[in-house]
């Protein structure tokens, strides 16, 4: 980890995502500009390096660092993280392993992202699988919500897990003291749901957590839990829903207002900006992999360049505050406290 007056030092797999290389490297050189980060762009040189000569990086603390390979959005994570150890993303991963990076940043696909961080880095102890969280809304702002993207089949334990992490992730970056816990369900009540909410349920209870008890779906916007938690086939669906929201809201207004002219030039601009102010918020914590001994960022793989500077400076953040010893410390203050 860098001192207080270092540069942190960012790794970025610049072969990943949809507008890879040139949005990603554009959006690295944006966030060298603005100071105190080392950028590490990962992929095969003679590409990288030729979208660099488009910048005057000459006294910018940007380099390169070789792959011979990158991995397709089509292929198969677990498989291809193994058969490409060259891969761009494998690269940056080991960098951060080997603590020549302190944080790594990639729009490369989840899945690959994931397969990577746990062959090289490994999980924290107490923590068997990673997992993905965050605010889905600005309505509710002080709302997250695990998994939103990585374990699909889970067992209780694993809900356990999310549980203490969003904690943690709540204190941490939501700067709440004593978060509360609820788990998706269909009912309220203690005894409903499907096996896994109903198993998870006592585990909660016991835990020591700040649990309220099951939360159901229309409960999510309106805050009645800091942390919600559920598996990711369910908490992608809720996020990939919440995030078309205000796309397809902002739209469907736009197609209404046509009806009403006169409005509709009373109103220019201000639906639009209230439908964005109701879209995900841009905050330290989102897509961080949790559990991982590492920190590790996952951003769209449609992000661009001004997004990639953007969580370039969130990562920086979640750096200095040492996020993943953190994590740690909590973890074992927790599971302490709850004997697990």
């Amino acid at each position: 980890m860098a001192g207080a007056n270092q540069r942190i030092r960012i790794a970025i797999d610049a072969m990943g995502g949809d507008y890879a290389p040139g949005e990603v490297v554009k959006g690295a050189v944006g966030a060298a500009e603005k100071g105190n980060v080392e950028i590490i762009l990962v992929g095969p040189t003679t590409t990288v390096e030729s979208e660099l000569a488009k910048y005057n990086t000459s006294r910018l603390p940007i380099h390169c660092v070789n792959a011979d390979d990158f991995i397709q959005e089509e292929e198969h994570p677990a498989l291809v993280v193994r058969r490409k150890p060259n891969s761009s993303i494998a690269v940056a991963t080991k960098l951060l392993k080997a603590k020549e990076a302190d944080a790594l940043v990639a729009a490369t696909s989840t899945g690959a992202m994931v397969t990577s961080a746990i062959q090289y880095l490994g999980m924290v102890d107490g923590i068997d699988r990673p997992v993905l969280g965050g605010v889905l809304s600005n309505i509710a702002p002080n709302t997250i919500i695990m998994d939103l993207g990585v374990n699909v089949d889970c067992k209780p334990e694993h809900l356990l897990n999310f549980a203490i992490i969003g904690s943690v992730y709540a204190r941490m970056f939501l700067n709440i003291a004593n978060p509360t816990v609820g788990l998706l369900n269909i009912g309220k009540e203690e005894g409903k749901g499907n096996q896994l909410a109903r198993e998870t349920y006592p585990l909660l209870k016991k835990s020591g957590l700040n649990f309220i008890g099951n939360v159901e779906g229309n409960g999510i916007l309106t805050g009645q839990a800091n942390v919600i938690v559920c598996d990711a086939f369910v908490g992608n669906a809720i996020f990939k829903f919440s995030e078309s929201g205000a796309e397809i809201v902002g739209k469907y207004f736009k197609d209404k207002m046509k009806r009403y002219p006169i409005l509709s030039r009373l109103l220019k601009g201000k639906v639009k900006d209230l439908v964005a102010s109701l879209s995900l918020p841009d905050s330290v914590g989102a897509g961080l992999i949790w559990g991982v001994d590492g920190l590790v960022l996952k951003i769209h793989g449609h992000s661009r360049a001004p997004d990639v500077t953007i969580k370039i400076a969130q990562v920086k953040m979640a750096a200095e505050r040492d996020v993943v010893s953190c994590l740690k410390s909590e973890l074992a203050k927790i599971r302490k406290h709850i004997n697990l």
